[in-house]
């Protein structure tokens, strides 16, 4: 059987809802990626220097981002986070950011 998926939305509601996504007043997650080159002190460090994390938390998100591949380690707004999110990948860790869904 051959399905043929269209899209009945007109492009101008598709460019609409792509400006809505990145709007800065939305809150956001900053995620942090595992790897295999950074070392969890390291990624603990960073937690703490950058995001404020105390020793405890950082170790937390240090272990969850190891198990799962990644992690929101923080919420916040588009201006909170970016900055931060620039200084982890600065440190050579991967992360970016992520719009939270409204539900």
């Amino acid at each position: 059987m051959h399905v043929q998926l269209t899209n009945p939305r007109p492009v101008e509601v598709l460019q609409e809802d792509r400006e809505l996504l990145t709007d800065p007043s939305e809150p956001y997650c900053l995620i942090v990626w595992n790897d295999e080159v950074n070392t969890f002190e390291w990624v603990i460090e960073t937690l703490m220097t950058v995001c404020k994390h105390s020793v405890e938390q950082a170790e937390q998100c240090a272990m969850l981002i190891h198990t799962q591949g990644q992690y929101a380690v923080k919420r916040g707004t588009y201006e909170e986070l970016k900055p931060m999110c620039d200084a982890i990948t600065e440190r050579g860790i991967g992360a970016t950011l992520d719009i939270l869904s409204p539900h």
